[in-house]
């Protein structure tokens, strides 16, 4: 634990980084389109270049997560290879070459008194957001903000702090290159958690606005405690419901795709509900697919009549993030029975049906009130990258503001411009 000197430390460390923060954010408000997309690109450019460096600075976390005895799952979140890091390099250059959306009209409308009103996009501010685990969200993120016009205070997990720093680091270079202020991308250079009290306190009014990316622990205590505004990203209980109009022909891909391509991001299905009606024509071919990809599937209880090799399902596992090999399997009594344990169970983040049946895809879509609901595509689109969005912060499930994939214009506010030729009240 702190004592009362280090926490003063970490105090006026943070608060200072929010006043350098506000004072990149009035730069960047009005920063030409072009410079910012120079810096991305430079960025880009910088963490090519870094790659040796930043895979070194990876292999250190690795070791110790795993010497930590971190899951199979929050290791790959934060693991790092030459490809993911190319990734990283080609969502930046994707970001820059999305449109900017500050200063474009939203609205635009004449009053009958002459006054013309225009709804313009402006900057939130200053973002502070709270990740773990994920070293690219350092890039996402504050790529995602530049080019939002917003300054970004990161705080990253201590899990991947070396991989973090390394990528902030070439960040900074593109930043330097476009002549752009360093500090409108920070990163808090220590792991103390006091630092993220002092970030849910608002760093003395210089943060707008709150992103946390991680657990339910750490988005819980982010709403809880937070005395800015949150965007919420919680924990993705993504379910599957294969209705009876099904094609037999996409049912097993999309569904191991939705399970395993990565198990542990959050678009990654953890319950597959199936209609009663058409179970035996769908479960054995699906578990057996599963099993064969090394998914354990905890099943209720007319699911493990069914088919061998399934472990009875508990309570608990019908609202468990698994982020792992595991998948619960229920068997429902239709459409509306899958609604139900959908608003029952669910996070409001990314829910799927499988149908040919129109009419039920609409009732889907229409009662199903999640953040991303999709049909007959595999849940692991449910990523901003996939949404061309070039990257997200996160995935926001709130309804306030920002709903979905974060993106540039979720970064965004708004103001009003009104225009008269000398108009007054009467």
């Amino acid at each position: 634990m702190l004592d009362a000197v280090e926490t003063v430390q970490v105090e006026e460390l943070m608060v200072e980084m929010g006043n350098r923060g506000r004072a990149a954010a009035r730069v960047l408000a009005t920063a030409p389109t072009a410079i910012k997309n120079l810096a991305l690109t430079e960025m880009a450019t910088a963490i090519r270049a870094a790659m040796k460096d930043i895979l070194a600075a990876n292999a250190m976390d690795v070791a110790a997560m795993k010497a930590g005895g971190q899951t199979a799952a929050f290791l790959d979140r934060g693991t790092l290879t030459e490809e993911r890091i190319e990734a990283i390099a080609v969502a930046l250059e994707d970001i820059a070459a999305l449109d900017d959306p500050v200063g474009s009209v939203m609205a635009a409308w004449e009053r009958p008194n002459g006054l013309k009103i225009e709804r313009v996009r402006t900057p939130l501010g200053v973002i502070g957001v709270i990740f773990e685990s994920r070293p690219n969200v350092t890039a996402d993120a504050g790529a995602l903000c530049l080019k939002a016009g917003n300054a970004v205070i990161l705080r990253g997990g201590s899990d991947t702090i070396n991989s973090n720093r390394a990528i902030h680091a070439a960040m900074q270079k593109g930043l330097t290159a476009a002549g752009l202020p360093v500090d409108a991308i920070q990163i808090v250079p220590v792991a103390d958690r006091a630092a993220v009290g002092e970030m849910l306190k608002g760093l003395q009014g210089n943060l707008d606005v709150i992103v946390p990316r991680g657990g339910k622990s750490l988005v819980g205590r982010v709403q809880s405690e937070a005395r800015v505004p949150v965007f919420a990203h919680l924990e993705g209980l993504v379910h599957i419901f294969l209705h009876r109009s099904a094609d037999p022909a996409k049912v097993v891909d999309l569904v191991v795709n939705s399970k395993l391509r990565r198990t542990g991001i959050c678009g990654a299905l953890e319950t597959l509900l199936i209609d009663e009606a058409v179970a035996i024509d769908h479960l054995p071919k699906l578990v057996r697919a599963l099993h064969a990809g090394g998914c354990e599937i905890r099943g209720d209880e007319r699911v493990c009549a069914i088919c061998d090799g399934i472990v009875p399902a508990t309570e608990a596992d019908w609202s468990t993030e698994y982020l792992d090999k595991i998948l619960s399997v229920k068997l429902v009594r239709g459409l509306e029975d899958a609604i139900a344990h959908i608003a029952r169970y669910g996070s409001n983040h990314t829910d799927c049906i499988i149908a040919e049946d129109e009419d039920a895809v609409r009732t889907f879509f229409r009662e199903v009130d999640s953040a991303i609901v999709l049909h007959n595509a595999s849940t692991q689109f449910a990523d901003g990258g996939e949404f061309g969005m070039g990257a997200e912060i996160g995935i926001a499930t709130g309804r306030m503001h920002a709903r979905g994939p974060v993106g540039v214009e979720q970064l965004t506010s708004f103001n009003y411009r009104v225009h008269g030729t000398g108009q007054t009240r009467p």
